[in-house]
């Protein structure tokens, strides 16, 4: 550790920055020991560190210690979690990394407000860093992880992804195509790599099945172990090999989905499932892997970039009318006649000049309300030209579909009314709507 001294920390210097390890600066406990945050103080100002206290107590803490400090002083990348400093007076050993203040991936799966190209823009960053590690520039050495999951992934302020915890790590030669390290299988249940479990045989392929499985843990937002369960469901990894590409619809997250532009949901579950081979060598190299991604996240981008720009045309062209009409959304004569005081009413087209987008959004709604059980007028204005007169009326001749208004109310299109459902609101506003009588009611 000798060769280390620039990063070295006294323990004295540690308890001051974590107030003596004190409850209020504790963050997590891992599998070698519990976590703080600390703030140290040097020439540069004030800076935010991780403090992990290794437990001696627990086999091979001592091992892990001096390989991520050795690796994390050796390898240095935006995707990489940097290494601050470390501590070992006595028979203290501490490591601090620099501090990701939005935790790790896990925490974060299940919430729908981690967008869908949030999480393309996170499996991108932690591919760039493993692409780092199995393919280094300027050093005759890759470092296979061996324990990469959705925990290992930290997030900083900006949701920038960073690898971490290489306590497990091990290093090969770089300088040839494949390299085969012969090692005890080691890793994570459900993460690990079958072959590497069967053979011993650890190869930065391995790495590339685990991070398959943290693929799919984004796609359905679900942890690879769930508990909840005693059958296949439980490993999310055994899970996705009962399911074709194209029937992955039946596990992954729902809501989720409606937010995928068509391409980078193909792109995305293909990639997937590549990651997730049984014949090693027919997984994607991290390269391959980060290409794809970007792929993914550039058809997401596209597609919301043309939404917005819809959406701020339709405000513009919904003023104008607003102030034309005399505020008609407060008059639901004007709005939907007949009835519209009382009625539920969904504008929709079937007509051949369809577009896929408004035929997969009028889908979307009626799906909803069914899920609601609610009874409801629809107007399809490819069929009748009156609703479609009366729709031009209201709201302009390039208005997209489908539209919805309840009780002579304008709610808007699929995008508003999904958010509104996502939010909590969209349920309330159908109170007084009549409910479908089921059969045998």
């Amino acid at each position: 550790m000798d060769n280390f001294d620039k990063y070295r920390l006294t323990f004295e210097d540690i308890r001051n920055a974590t107030n003596d390890f004190g409850s209020g600066n504790f963050i997590a406990e891992g599998g070698f020991g519990k976590v703080y945050k600390g703030e140290f103080i040097d020439s540069k100002g004030v800076t935010m560190g991780a403090v992990k206290r290794l437990d001696r107590t627990i086999n091979q803490a001592d091992i892990t210690f001096g390989t991520e400090i050795m690796l994390l002083s050796s390898f240095r990348h935006e995707n990489i979690i940097s290494l601050i400093g470390f501590c070992d007076d006595g028979k203290e050993k501490i490591i601090v990394y620099e501090y990701a203040s939005n935790k790790s991936l896990d925490f974060h799966l299940h919430k729908p407000s981690l967008t869908w190209i949030q999480r393309l823009k996170i499996c991108l960053g932690a591919t760039r860093g493993l692409q780092y590690l199995h393919d280094p520039k300027g050093t005759q050495h890759r470092v296979l992880h061996r324990d990469i999951k959705s925990a290992n992934i930290l997030l900083d302020k900006d949701w920038n992804a960073k690898i971490a915890d290489f306590g497990l790590s091990r290093q090969g030669p770089a300088n040839q195509q494949h390299t085969f390290l012969f090692s005890t299988a080691k890793g994570t249940l459900g993460y690990c790599d079958p072959d590497y479990i069967d053979k011993n045989e650890l190869t930065k392929e391995s790495d590339v099945y685990s991070f398959g499985v943290v693929l799919f843990e984004v796609l359905c937002s679900r942890p690879c172990v769930d508990l909840k369960y005693n059958d296949v469901r439980k490993n999310l990894g055994l899970l996705v090999t009962c399911y074709t590409e194209k029937n992955i619809d039946d596990i992954i997250d729902v809501k989720l989905k409606q937010q995928m532009e068509p391409n980078s949901f193909d792109t995305f579950v293909k990639l997937a499932y590549q990651c997730l081979e049984k014949d090693r060598s027919h997984r994607p190299p991290m390269a391959l892997v980060a290409k794809r991604l970007a792929t993914a996240l550039k058809h997401q981008e596209d597609f919301e970039a043309k939404g917005q720009k819809a959406k701020r045309r339709n405000v513009v062209l919904r003023n104008i009318l607003l102030k034309e009409l005399d505020n008609p959304l407060l008059d639901f004569q004007k709005i939907c006649p007949p009835g519209g005081r009382d009625s539920l009413i969904l504008y929709t087209t079937t007509g051949d000049n369809t577009n896929q987008q408004s035929f997969k959004d009028c889908l979307r709604i009626r799906f909803l309300l069914k899920d609601f059980n609610v009874l409801y007028q629809e107007r399809d204005v490819s069929i009748h030209w009156d609703y479609k007169e009366e729709l031009w009326r209201i709201l302009g001749t390039k208005v997209a579909l489908p539209r919805l208004f309840i009780k002579g109310r304008y709610i808007g299109g699929a995008e508003e009314v999904l958010q509104l459902h996502d939010q909590g609101k969209f349920q309330p506003l159908l109170d007084g709507i009549p409910q479908v009588i089921s059969e045998g009611g």
